[in-house]
């Protein structure tokens, strides 16, 4: 039996994978799932199996599904398509036998009023009907402000619609982590984990961390969702997308992406990567 990881090729799917072998899980218990596995060749080459699976494929699943154990299912991107590809992916999950999916899924999923919360909550109630699960409410990725650290040092602003809300984000390894601690450890059936980061901030506290960690004066532009959205289509973000993350950036400005649980800590037994700790590493 094994423990599958789908999205493999992925960010977070590929620390996942990290995270199980640092944690000891046999390479030869692990299945690595991609859409094109010639993404995970490297997984491959140190010997765990890697397998082909897309969710808009459904006779591609029972193979990739053969044999699981526990299955983390990780969100897919596109959210049009996103409720029919999961639902895919749990009825191969029955199928197949699975005693345990995780599905990584949003903070607040079941009270966010996002436009990405829907799909979440909707493969939360699909699962949950067919399944023993565990629901991984993931936070914002700090990556998602360290990957843009260039253009805010160029144009010396970080620029959003947040207001004042507070954010508790967290690395994408902090979130791996935690997924490989559900998938190898007991006591996570029907949970719902509400993952976050330890220190929650504001884009204004963290625009001061980036200056701090830079010597270079960099400030916070508030903008009306609109306008914020208009600036990310600009950059060259394609205009649905830039919707998505400017209502993203309304709901954060009502602390939707805040959380105090301190799960996230306790899964992964350490404190999260604080800002400060990701700004130094992406500036390295």
């Amino acid at each position: 039996m094994s423990i599958v990881v789908t999205a493999a090729s992925g960010n977070l799917g590929r620390l996942t994978v990290e995270a199980l072998l640092t944690r000891g899980v046999p390479a030869s218990e692990i299945v690595a799932t991609s859409r094109d596995i010639s993404r995970i060749k490297d997984f491959a080459d140190r010997g765990v199996e890697v397998r082909r699976a897309d969710f808009a494929e459904s006779d591609s699943l029972p193979a990739a599904f053969e044999g699981v154990d526990k299955l983390l299912l990780i969100s897919t991107t596109t959210p049009s398509e996103r409720v029919a590809n999961h639902r895919r992916a749990i009825d191969a999950a029955v199928v197949a036998g699975a005693s345990l999916v995780a599905f990584t899924s949003m903070l607040h999923a079941d009270t966010s009023t996002t436009s990405l919360s829907p799909t979440h909550r909707a493969t939360e109630e699909y699962l949950r009907e067919r399944l023993p699960s565990v629901m991984l409410r993931n936070g914002w990725y700090l990556e998602n402000y360290t990957d843009q650290l260039p253009q805010v040092l160029q144009g010396g602003a970080l620029v959003g619609a947040v207001g004042q809300g507070r954010i508790s984000a967290a690395t994408r390894a902090d979130y791996a982590d935690a997924a490989a601690v559900v998938l190898t450890t007991e006591g996570h059936d029907g949970k719902a984990y509400e993952l976050g980061g330890d220190e929650a901030f504001t884009l204004t506290h963290l625009a001061a961390a980036i200056s701090a960690a830079t010597g270079k004066r960099i400030g916070y532009t508030d903008l009306p969702v609109d306008e914020f959205a208009q600036v990310l289509v600009d950059a060259g973000v394609p205009a649905e997308l830039a919707q998505v993350l400017a209502d993203a950036d309304r709901a954060m400005s009502h602390d939707e992406m805040f959380t105090d649980s301190g799960d996230l800590r306790r899964l992964i037994g350490r404190p999260t990567t604080t800002p400060a700790e990701a700004i130094a590493a992406a500036l390295r």
